[in-house]
């Protein structure tokens, strides 16, 4: 009787795990149905929703997307830097961002781009295309950080650049070509120096380049060693101490020290004084105040035989290290004559050494950049009441 009562004791839990087995499987089936159907579904949601953005739009098809809070979302199936957060933060703070892209002296080159200008094909791409056919330039593409102005401009350079930090707060967002002597305008480029300031306060020296100069070759052994500001000129008057110079702040090399960052304390409180005026019309007002020699800053102007530009380019390819775009008006202008130059340079580099050292090339530019719009440089320096 006892057999009995254990075999059908045996029997009933070997049903029991049975039945157990069958619901477990089935169990699993459903979890596996449904997490289909909700991957399906995310497909389905997420070419929807692309179609949404090409018929309506990019603007109002990214309102529309931030209106849904999926847990699959269209950036984690079709992966893009314009719609991964990530890609539109910093992702690192300012000091790391620095840290790993300083030279060993913790110097660091640094432009800044706004959307307009980092368009594929436009102004960004031909500045890194002039750093990988220079001579012996390329190296300095690991110690650039982009500063990017917007987001987009930010976006791109996650996807051309190593180092880029982006500088985007409500009240600054410089998505759009900021038309020489705009208010836009003088709101970047009094941004740009308050921002090269706290560079200054963290430690760094940097090199500070508009990212339409081209770079040639190396700057760095035609820099003065004693100079703690020094700076690209549109005009050069033969003397690197002349305040009668014309500085360009499109080019600059300035090292960490307490001189520096009071000088860029005092240029930036300077634009109360002059309103109205970009930051390299106020360092013309101030490059012989009383309080620069006051405060020991020794400032140095460039060469433009070894830093030209389009006011007073450099006429000897053998001594070229970097030329600016500058005494130009409109992105296409610029386009146009960069493009030119960087063929130019490609020319020279094609010579053979003997035709190099006769100096038989030299640049077709100016082209649309034309000079005929501006003052000649022995007119009257403008004052500040002007």
């Amino acid at each position: 009787m006892r057999r009995q009562r254990t075999r059908f004791s045996s029997a009933r839990a070997t049903r029991g795990l049975a039945a157990a087995d069958l619901s477990a499987g089935m169990l699993r089936e459903t979890k596996v149905l449904h997490l289909r159907r909700a991957v399906a579904a995310s497909f389905f949601f997420a070419t929807v929703s692309l179609s949404l953005l090409v018929l309506f739009g990019d603007l109002n098809s990214r309102r529309f997307f931030s209106t849904f809070h999926y847990s699959y979302s269209l950036s984690s199936i079709f992966p893009s830097v314009y719609n991964d957060p990530v890609a539109t933060s910093n992702e690192y703070p300012l000091e790391k961002v620095l840290n790993d892209a300083a030279m060993k002296d913790r110097t660091v080159i640094l432009t800044t781009l706004n959307e307009a200008w980092a368009a594929p094909d436009s102004i960004i791409d031909l500045f890194l295309e002039s750093f990988r056919i220079g001579d012996r330039t390329r190296s300095f593409l690991n110690h650039l950080v982009i500063i990017a102005l917007d987001q987009k401009a930010f976006a791109r350079c996650q996807v051309i650049h190593i180092h880029c930090f982006c500088l985007v707060s409500e009240e600054t967002d410089f998505r759009e070509e900021a038309y020489f002597m705009t208010p836009r305008y003088l709101m970047m480029m009094w941004r740009r120096i308050d921002f090269l300031r706290s560079v200054l306060e963290m430690g760094y020296n940097f090199v500070f380049t508009d990212a339409d100069v081209m770079w040639f070759r190396n700057p760095f052994p035609h820099f003065h060693v004693d100079a703690d500001f020094q700076i690209a000129c549109d005009h050069f008057t033969g003397r690197f101490d002349d305040v009668n110079n014309k500085p360009n702040g499109g080019f600059n090399f300035v090292k960490s020290n307490n001189r520096s960052i009071e000088f860029y304390k005092f240029w930036y409180s300077s634009r109360e004084t002059y309103p109205g005026y970009h930051d390299q019309d106020v360092l013309n007002f101030i490059k012989a105040h009383p309080f620069i020699t006051y405060i020991g800053l020794k400032m140095r102007f460039l060469d433009t035989s070894n830093f030209g530009g389009f006011c007073e380019p450099s006429r000897d390819l053998n001594h070229v290290c970097t030329m600016h775009a500058n005494c130009c008006f409109g992105l296409d202008s610029k386009l146009h004559d960069l493009r030119i130059m960087l063929q130019d340079w490609k020319h020279y580099l094609s010579l053979p050494p003997s035709l190099k050292k006769l100096s038989v090339v030299s640049w077709r530019v100016p082209q649309k950049c034309s000079l005929d719009s501006l003052r000649p440089h022995d007119a009257p320096e403008r004052s500040p009441e002007e």
